[in-house]
């Protein structure tokens, strides 16, 4: 019998889910164009979902669920609470893009992205391999559908081809590389799993072996070098809107199952698979900056940008453990999570921004397209260049502070290795500013393309100014978000 221990620590999951089932039939009898009342459930419902999250991580309280296979820890907690938000934002800013593209014929994409946000929930909660699997399955399944949720498009249709062939490649090597972690501890519980590898009885070359797969696994997710390829075409590819979604609360997860993998089960590993992630962050620095550059296409442009700032998260993820000591382990995991939090709060407002100039028949996914925005639109022009010196990491903005904590991560270790990699990332960030400075000089130096005003609905204009003010705060005063990941952290590693 399921206690209500149990049931408490997932009510958010489970109002989700049968909000999502509930959702999908109302709207069968929906027929305005842009869905009103499902766009108005939708949100009524991850309103709701929120504010449930927020009061658990606030209460601070871990609770192991469903024979420990389940967590409801702060860090899972807080992640829940912004992929929630997150996602609500990529609604309100894609609505109109997908009313103008005829994507709302059906609720499928309210639906489709509340099993997304589901599944993320899963992955960021689960404390056990198969739990972990099924929540990354329910979301790589729900993304796949909504990449092509534009039928009729087949730049779309190519896009969730290739994105389905490579995730289920990462997601079969993650799968063999937990079945072998399984096969050498005899447990999928991740508490167990630590403390069998740690007693150092398991062939360390079985542990290493399936190492190599989880991270390979892993590194897809994230979106690093060299398992990046998918990225381009897809954020290109996929309807705007969609991308929205793949490239902002996703990444929570990805982080998320990350520190519950190499974090909460293979710290004793830490020394393999260190190694593996400085690889990892080196290359995506390098060949995610210096492949931007090359970019005229401004959704290309920002893929390999994420390449390149994903690499500042594995750096982040990579100084918690100096020569098998982890004092050091709390500082750098928060500032990891910092890091991650704020990338998606400026991806949600950059994106906005191209949302908000495409128009029916009109994609303004150039460069080019952004031509003269300042003489269109200058609060537009003004929300996209905080963004962009924020992802440059130019004070004051969030992004910099962001950046100036994973670095004071890797200095604090004293470790020789890291110290270089700290001069490495700073170099790939200087190389970096340019494409992004390149960007703010056609929006306030070139002439307008077209002299077709900015118009949005309300709430995107609204949701969008205060998503951009969020990146210019948030860097003056960054204490109190920092706070929050460092004690979030703490308490998930004290348990």
């Amino acid at each position: 019998m399921i206690d209500k221990t149990s049931l408490l620590a997932v009510t958010p999951d489970i109002l989700l889910l049968a909000m999502a089932c509930l959702i999908a039939l109302v709207d069968l009898g929906v027929t305005s164009r842009l869905r009103t009342a499902t766009y108005a459930l939708t949100m009524l419902t991850l309103a709701a979902v929120a504010w449930l999250t927020a009061q658990a991580a606030v209460d601070g309280a871990t609770v192991y669920a469903f024979n420990r296979m389940v967590v409801a820890d702060p860090m899972a907690n807080w992640l829940k609470c912004f992929s929630t938000i997150s996602m609500m934002v990529c609604l309100v800013y894609g609505r109109p893009y997908a009313g103008d593209r005829d994507m709302l014929r059906g609720g499928e994409m309210f639906t489709l992205a509340m099993f997304a946000l589901l599944g993320i929930f899963v992955m960021i909660s689960g404390s056990n391999f198969l739990v972990i699997y099924l929540g990354l399955e329910l979301l790589t399944l729900s993304s796949y559908a909504l990449v092509a949720l534009r039928r009729d498009h087949a730049v779309a249709t190519e896009a969730a081809m290739k994105y389905f062939v490579l995730g289920a490649m990462a997601s079969g090597f993650l799968l063999y590389g937990l079945s072998m972690m399984y096969g050498a501890t005899g447990s999928l519980d991740i508490g167990t799993v630590f403390k069998v590898v740690g007693t150092g009885q398991v062939k360390h070359q079985v542990l290493v072996f399936g190492l190599v797969f989880i991270v390979a696994g892993l590194a897809f997710k994230l979106g690093a070098a060299p398992f990046h390829m998918w990225i381009p075409d897809v954020y290109q590819g996929a309807p705007t809107a969609v991308t929205l979604m793949i490239a902002s609360a996703p990444e929570l997860a990805a982080f998320a199952i990350c520190i519950r993998l190499l974090v909460e089960g293979l710290l004793p590993l830490a020394i393999d698979w260190q190694q593996m992630l400085v690889v990892l962050a080196v290359a995506s620095l390098f060949i995610g900056n210096l492949a931007a550059i090359a970019q005229s296409n401004l959704k290309r442009m920002l893929a390999y940008s994420t390449i390149g700032q994903m690499g500042f998260v594995l750096l982040g993820l990579l100084s918690g453990v100096v020569n098998g000591n982890a004092a050091a382990a709390a500082n750098a995991y928060s500032s990891a999570m910092f890091y991650i939090i704020t990338y998606v709060l400026t991806t949600l407002a950059s994106f906005g921004v191209i949302l908000l100039l495409a128009r029916e028949g009109f994609e303004s996914d150039e460069i080019a397209d952004l031509a003269g925005l300042n003489q269109r639109s200058p609060l537009y022009a003004g929300v996209m260049a905080i963004c962009l010196f924020s992802l440059a990491g130019v004070p004051p903005l969030v992004g910099f502070y962001a950046k100036l904590a994973v670095l004071q991560a890797l200095l604090v270790s004293g470790s020789a290795m890291f110290i270089v990699l700290a001069v490495f990332a700073v170099m790939m960030s200087l190389v970096a500013a340019f494409y992004y400075i390149r960007v703010v000089k056609v929006m306030y130096f070139d002439e307008p393309i077209t002299a077709t005003t900015v118009a949005a609905p309300i709430d995107v204009r609204v949701v969008l100014t205060i998503n951009g003010a969020l990146v210019l705060v948030l860097g003056i005063l960054p204490g109190g978000l920092m706070s929050l990941c460092a004690q979030a952290i703490i308490k998930t590693l004290g348990t």
